[in-house]
């Protein structure tokens, strides 16, 4: 089939893109270097306009032109690799998708480097997560607007819809889209860090795990209303199926960052931004990741998280304000 739209990486996001733009009436050829992944694809796309291939040759010639390829694959030398493999077996016109969370630097080297190819280079920012690729992500394409016009009627039909009005729009030229989802990332990371902060002070004062679950599903109905307050409030009430315990109480305090929170706090410094809350939410997410070191100090320290015997509620209408002022 001459397939409108080909995907490179099936992984979690990529699968569930290709079956979003499949759902919408356009043929999708994927491919990927591993087997299961395509067997998976095969298996999950039954009955639908989705074929798949075992190289990336048979991936172009399986494609319409102008061809439209997107990438779902990890940030860095990938990316470029994956760029060389393609590039020799390309025409004029045809268009190239970024869709990874690749440093903005990166993609505006790309799109320099691509120009003269007579290639479209596109650096895509993709938000939702698993659920959004799915049913509906909101999307930040960057790149020269005439390459955005040639997969606009794609990307519009498989997005998000806020008042009717889908969740992509042009970015700007050259890495505007990965430089906006950077940004994106960033203040998610504080409002992440606001949401741990206050779980932290409420529970370290006393408030069961019922009672959190709802707080946040009570302030997730009014002002707050947000898809990291909700799942919050999820995860209050989420069991362990191994154990039957609350979940949140057998989750490790240790988490990691995937780059785009360090790359916002550097955007900044360099443009002389100050963003103290998403500073300090990367630098929470490194001391976090010193888990062994951190249980090794707490020998030599008494613990500190004592009840303060502050008014609860107070407490709760300040976290409300101060999630305000982030959200």
């Amino acid at each position: 089939m001459d397939a409108h739209f080909g995907m490179i990486g099936l992984g979690t996001m990529g699968r569930n893109l290709v079956l979003n733009i499949a759902d919408h009436g356009f043929k999708v050829c994927g491919y990927d270097r591993s087997e299961d992944q395509r067997k998976r694809m095969q298996e999950e796309s039954a009955g639908k306009s989705v074929t798949t291939v075992s190289s990336s040759l048979d991936l172009i010639k399986s494609l319409r032109t102008p061809r439209i390829i997107m990438f779902l694959v990890p940030a860095g030398k990938i990316v470029d690799t994956v760029i060389e493999e393609l590039l020799p077996n390309l025409e004029k016109g045809d268009i190239l998708i970024d869709g990874g969370n690749s440093h903005f630097v990166d993609t505006d080297r790309r799109y320099v480097s691509l120009q003269n190819s007579g290639v479209h280079f596109i650096g895509m920012g993709v938000s939702g997560g698993e659920d959004g690729a799915r049913f509906g992500p909101s999307m930040m394409p960057g790149g020269n607007e005439e390459s955005y016009k040639l997969v606009q009627d794609i990307f519009e039909a498989i997005a998000a819809k806020a008042d009717d009005e889908p969740c992509v729009a042009y970015m700007g030229n050259s890495a505007a889209g990965h430089y906006v989802k950077m940004v994106h990332n960033g203040i998610e990371y504080a409002v992440m860090q606001m949401i741990s902060e206050v779980y932290g002070l409420l529970k370290n004062e006393g408030l069961t795990n019922a009672e959190l679950h709802e707080l946040f599903k009570t302030w997730n109905e009014n002002e707050l209303q947000s898809f990291l307050v909700e799942i919050t409030a999820d995860i209050f009430k989420t069991k362990d199926q191994e154990t039957g315990k609350d979940l949140i109480d057998l989750i490790l305090d240790k988490a990691k960052q995937k780059g785009t929170g360090l790359w916002t706090s550097q955007s900044a410094l360099e443009l002389n931004v100050p963003i103290p809350t998403i500073d300090s939410s990367v630098s929470m997410r490194y001391l976090s990741s010193l888990k062994e070191e951190r249980v090794r100090l707490s020998e030599f320290y008494t613990h500190q998280n004592k009840k303060s015997g502050a008014d609860v509620e107070a407490l709760k209408k300040i976290a409300a304000m101060h999630f305000i002022l982030v959200l």
